[in-house]
């Protein structure tokens, strides 16, 4: 038997099948683009996207054969749902966080809900890269939209409910609604009743990591997979990726290298709303019961595919297909050793805790006509790292402390980029050794919940393992030391001036 994980990201999805000892089967990955039909706006093509998650699946569950599929779990990235009918239509396009709709409703939202109230009760912030103003917007500016649709799903529970199980929501995603009551474990009358959204249109809620049913006999039929494959409810990406690379404990935090350069430290217990409002920092069920986890993060590698798509459009195929060289390999092999002479302020998009910025813009500074197309690539790289080691130097006031950071994600396979995090942050980064645990957590959570193991702690025992750890390098941590001081002081400098260019 084989465990199959599923992972619905922003620009991609990927499915790999696995045996119970973590080796890989079979994997298969898609590509797709975020659309923008106007400016300001930022949705992905349901359609389009379910059929790339469908093609993933067909693939994997083609290659492994000899070794079925047993049961299944599906991962995906937080805010963003699909609106779908009784009978498993597919009714619009999915409006991620970062899309600006929604944004007209917070002035209201806060005269009605108070934040202490709001994370007092769900864990969050009010903001506008939550569901729960996507889903006003839609109500009020598509309202044939919102009477026709039967459950607004998060893509883990739209696949899940795809593929033949009644629709749920596990509780990691169902807190980026804002609408999820983080200790009652289920919708907040509250927040339901003072926002408006009616609780009709939402899914019933589970744990992460629960059996929610079948794949239905003719969906099986459809992707080559096996009668009564178990669906497991998955949870948000960046748990599942946690989970696959064995951050479940105190003391660890995954550092994910994906769309969204993201950092989750784990802990057991709710830390006082006064401790981490200050920070921006949120609460959320970890996949693992008993465990709780937040987010630091920013949009690393959409910067990062920014900078493929605008710098080297030219070069993208012919070097993948002419050498069986990633593209991102030739890139970063032109960066220089030292500390880039860019220094990048990352607010590309709307930025992450402490502020969620969403009125900035990017910045690059020191360019001079010498500087090469590596020293720009490589003030990306270290623009998004910077940025998180300001995140982080709150944390152990907080009482969340972190020992050991775990990479994850596509960008962790470049050694380049880890050494510059471990330079930065000053502490070891240990590279998993699959670095799509997303879909290696998912499997993990199947297993857990169908019998291959006892629990999620023996599933991760028995299936993650680790590769090379990037401790800092001496000689660049001064240097680093330097350049942090220089790009603390970036954003406070710009801060209006940058406000009034984007108004």
């Amino acid at each position: 038997m084989s465990l199959l994980g599923v992972d619905i990201g922003t620009t991609g999805c990927k499915a790999s099948a696995f045996a119970l000892d973590g080796t890989v089967i079979a994997a298969a990955y898609r590509e797709y683009d975020v659309q923008s039909p106007e400016p300001g706006h930022a949705q992905l093509d349901s359609e389009r996207v379910w059929d790339h998650v469908k093609e993933v699946i067909r693939e994997v569950a083609s290659l492994c054969a000899g070794d079925p599929v047993a049961a299944l779990s599906v991962s995906s990235l937080g805010e963003a749902v699909v609106p779908v009918t009784e009978d498993r239509g597919i009714l619009g396009p999915s409006i991620l966080n970062f899309d600006g709709r929604g944004a007209e409703y917070l002035e209201a939202l806060r005269e009605r809900i108070q934040d202490e109230d709001l994370y007092r009760i769900n864990g969050n912030t009010l903001g506008n890269h939550y569901t729960l103003t996507k889903l006003l917007w839609i109500r009020d500016h598509e309202p044939d939209l919102y009477a026709r649709t039967y459950k607004f799903l998060h893509w883990g529970a739209f696949a899940s409910f795809m593929l033949g199980a009644e629709p749920s929501v596990d509780y990691a995603l169902a807190n980026r609604t804002l609408l999820f009551d983080v200790d009652r474990e289920t919708w907040s009358d509250e927040l339901l009743a003072d926002s408006g959204i009616d609780p009709a249109k939402l899914p019933e809620t589970v744990p992460c990591g629960s059996a929610i049913g079948e794949v239905s006999g003719a969906v099986a039929k459809e992707l080559g997979l096996p009668p009564k494959v178990a669906i497991v409810s998955g949870a948000h990406d960046q748990c599942a990726n946690a989970v696959g690379c064995g951050v479940i404990d105190e003391g660890r935090a995954m550092f994910g290298m994906g769309t969204y350069i993201c950092i989750v430290p784990v802990f057991s217990e709710r830390r006082d709303a006064s401790v981490m409002m200050d920070h921006g920092l949120n609460t959320e069920h970890h996949a693992v019961p008993g465990r709780y986890v937040c987010f630091l993060y920013n949009h690393g590698g959409s910067m990062l595919k920014w900078y493929r798509d605008t710098f080297a459009a030219a070069e993208r195929a012919d070097t993948s297909i002419a050498s069986g060289r990633s593209i991102y390999d030739t890139l970063i092999g032109e960066i220089p050793d030292a500390p880039s002479g860019v220094v990048v302020l990352p607010h590309f998009s709307a930025t992450g805790p402490p502020e969620f910025i969403s009125d900035s813009s990017g910045v690059m500074a020191g360019l001079r006509l010498e500087t090469q197309r590596g020293d720009i690539l490589k003030g990306i790289l270290e623009g998004a790292v910077l940025y998180l080691r300001e995140c982080l130097e709150p944390l152990p006031s907080k009482g969340i402390a972190i020992q050991e950071f775990r990479a994850v994600g596509g960008g962790s396979r470049s050694d380049a980029w880890l050494q510059i995090a471990a330079d930065i942050l000053g502490k070891p980064l240990t590279r998993a050794a699959l670095a799509e645990a997303g879909a290696l957590g998912g499997a993990i959570l199947a297993g857990a919940a169908t019998g291959a193991f006892d629990s999620v702690e023996e599933g991760v025992a028995a299936m993650v393992r680790l590769d090379r750890t990037f401790e800092p390098d001496p000689k660049q941590l001064p240097l680093y030391d330097l350049r942090y001081e220089q790009y603390h002081r970036l954003w406070p400098l710009m801060r209006d001036y940058l406000r009034n260019l984007r108004s």
